[in-house]
């Protein structure tokens, strides 16, 4: 990780967010409307697999970067992060805020230019909207539902997040925090 003070002048900075998510066939079931007294079907699965879906936005831009994976990894963090470094504006240098998870804060990462990690405190996960976009994910595209295969489960996730993608507003709107983005605008 690097400090602030060592942000290029000269550039525009954006300001991203990011996380993992695990997605699988044990999936939550959130609440549905029936009819009174009646009892709606909520599937359920018993069997085990999963992805991660590693997620990064960008607020003030409305934009993101997302990849499905099997492992929540260094080696998926890594691809993130080039992901990520890939989706920063033309020119401009990224500041990305995340939490402390071991494949965070390792040393075998490879830090794109375009990009400075600065962590999150610990045992904070208020502070990271991400943790909001997947809820927003779950209740809206990906609860009550059983996946038969782990490719069912990419398609899924990645469905979803191109939803998302697709209204920036929601993004913008999910993802805005005061306390980071004083004096930006």
């Amino acid at each position: 990780s690097a400090h602030l003070a060592d942000l290029p002048k000269s550039k525009p900075v954006e300001i991203w967010f990011q996380d993992e998510m695990r997605i699988g066939q044990k999936n939550g079931i959130v609440r549905q409307w029936a009819r009174r007294g009646s009892r709606p079907r909520q599937p359920a699965d018993q069997r085990y697999e999963s992805a991660y879906l590693f997620g990064a936005i960008c607020p003030a831009r409305g934009a993101g970067a997302a990849l499905a994976l099997p492992f929540a990894d260094t080696e998926g963090m890594q691809l993130h992060l080039n992901e990520i470094s890939r989706t920063v504006a033309k020119g401009a240098h990224a500041v990305l805020l995340l939490d402390r998870a071991g494949w965070h804060t390792t040393g075998h990462l490879v830090g794109p230019k375009n990009l400075t990690l600065i962590f999150l405190p610990s045992r904070a996960p208020e502070l990271n909207p991400v943790e909001t976009v997947w809820l927003y994910l779950r209740q809206n595209w990906l609860s009550n539902r059983v996946f038969d295969t782990y490719e069912a489960i990419v398609e899924a996730a990645c469905e979803a997040w191109r939803r998302l993608i697709a209204q920036p507003n929601t993004i913008t709107s999910i993802g805005l925090r005061e306390w980071v983005h004083i004096g930006q605008r």
